[in-house]
């Protein structure tokens, strides 16, 4: 990979002899080995093992959880937050594990619909969950640096699954807990 951003450093012009970018193609492959360390992550790795027995049977919320991953069309990063919402039926899982899956699946390249989608499926597989909720607000690069250049828009995508789409109820108190 260090070889190939040197082509590309060199490709937009740049002597990559010189001082600032001497060391900046192993720079970058190390930096972008990071941004989709996703890839070389195991859901069992992730969660190891941190599924619990539980009576609780009213919705779980973790919202707030800072995200960054990269555009797969431009390889360019979008950053946000996601909000996890689950039923659980018989077992939580830890805290923490919430915001590992986030950050399993955003540090792969995909598009933020997906990303949305693999969170709530991959929580509802895990827990056997009730009903899931995802909601992801981002800023993309791609959008602000390129093209149209808008800076403040920012997108919002949103899987339900299980009550969270079945039930109004449910999904209304989703969105109102996150208000």
């Amino acid at each position: 990979m260090q070889d190939l951003f040197a082509q590309i450093i060199t490709q937009v012009g740049e002597d990559i002899t010189r001082p600032g970018l001497k060391d900046t193609p192993a720079r970058a492959a190390k930096a972008f080995a990071t941004l989709t360390k996703g890839y070389s992550q195991s859901l069992d790795e992730v969660v190891n093992g941190a599924l619990f027995p539980s009576d609780a049977s009213e919705m779980i919320i973790v919202k707030d959880i800072e995200l960054f991953s990269m555009c797969e069309h431009h390889l360019l990063p979008f950053i946000g937050k996601a909000h996890v919402g689950y039923i659980p039926a018989g077992k939580v899982l830890g805290l923490s594990k919430v915001a590992r899956i986030v950050d399993m699946f955003a540090r792969r390249l995909q598009i933020q619909e997906q990303l949305t989608h693999e969170i709530a499926t991959t929580i509802q597989q895990v827990t056997g969950a009730v009903g899931v909720g995802v909601i992801i607000e981002a800023k993309h690069l791609c959008m602000m640096m390129r093209g149209v250049e808008k800076q403040n828009s920012v997108m919002k995508t949103s899987a339900m699954l299980g009550n969270f789409r079945s039930n109004s109820a449910t999904r209304t108190e989703f969105l109102s807990l996150l208000r």
